[in-house]
């Protein structure tokens, strides 16, 4: 074999290796039967997420696999693949499966996420949930929880005193005359009784 053919494969090799270390997941997807327009179009919702698809030859796609020390990755590198490159751990996921749902003939088939191969199953699951900005944001919310009820407790005691700037408790003595008051009533009766 030609010294400059072999020494472009062993750079692809470890382009793809490099790939599979780096991101943050890769996805495994058949896209046999996907028109070029629809290919056009996956790729250009990929760019949108900040995701990259690649075509590799399966057996330098296998020898990346074994390099990186993801040798069980090659139970899936069968038939014309393309490797979905995801800088987090959904992104590349939930944008193939969106596509999937549309597009019967892009098949996933399995990937790596946090240096780990996984199964499609776990693929569909990462595909549900929502992209960085959206777990950010949610994560917010349910730290800002707490602070909003601190908040509004803070808000409620602060309306409660009185506007003369006594404190509370200052008005409850005043409610407990009243009930003084009723013994007297009671008295009355028993003089008339005994008149």
């Amino acid at each position: 074999m030609n010294q400059a053919v072999l020494e472009s494969k062993k750079n692809v090799v470890t382009e793809i290796s490099d790939k599979f270390k780096n991101s943050g997941s890769t996805v495994v997807a058949e896209y046999r039967g996907l028109t070029v327009a629809e290919v056009t179009e996956l790729r250009r919702k990929l760019r949108e997420e900040g995701v990259e698809m690649k075509i590799y030859k399966n057996t330098l796609a296998s020898l990346a696999a074994d390099a990186a020390d993801l040798g069980d990755l090659k139970d899936v590198l069968t038939g014309p693949n393309a490797l979905v490159f995801g800088k987090d751990e959904t992104a590349a996921s939930r944008v193939l499966a969106q596509f999937a749902k549309k597009h019967k003939a892009l098949v996933l088939k399995g990937g790596i996420v946090e240096g780990k191969v996984v199964d499609i199953a776990t693929i569909k699951e990462l595909s549900t949930l929502p992209n960085r900005e959206g777990m950010l944001s949610m994560l917010l919310s349910v730290l800002q929880a707490p602070v909003a009820q601190f908040a509004r407790a803070v808000n409620a005691v602060a309306e409660a005193k009185p506007a003369d700037g006594a404190p509370a408790e200052a008005a409850a003595p005043a409610e407990e005359a009243k009930p003084a008051e009723a013994p007297a009533e009671e008295t009355k009766p028993a003089e008339e009784a005994a008149a």
